[in-house]
């Protein structure tokens, strides 16, 4: 127990990111559902859907190119 192994700050940020993920990622299909059930369209419901998107789709390749394998779909 004395020489237990510390978790590394790369694991810390690496859990943060998918946990991060998530929560964006059901952001985005909830703002996906509003667009759907609205009745009147209009550009900023249209915009805000877009953003959400485009933030997932950011941090899901930062997750690509730090190499994290993880399930996001469970956070």
């Amino acid at each position: 127990m004395l020489f237990k192994k510390k978790p590394s700050l790369r694991n810390q940020y690496d859990a943060s990111l998918l946990k991060l993920m998530a929560q964006t990622k059901r952001d985005w299909e909830y703002a996906k559902k509003i667009e759907q059930s609205v009745f009147e369209k209009d550009s900023l419901l249209y915009s805000q859907t877009k953003l959400a998107e485009v933030k997932y789709f950011y941090l899901f390749k930062e997750a690509r190119n730090r190499d994290i394998k993880g399930d996001t779909t469970t956070l």
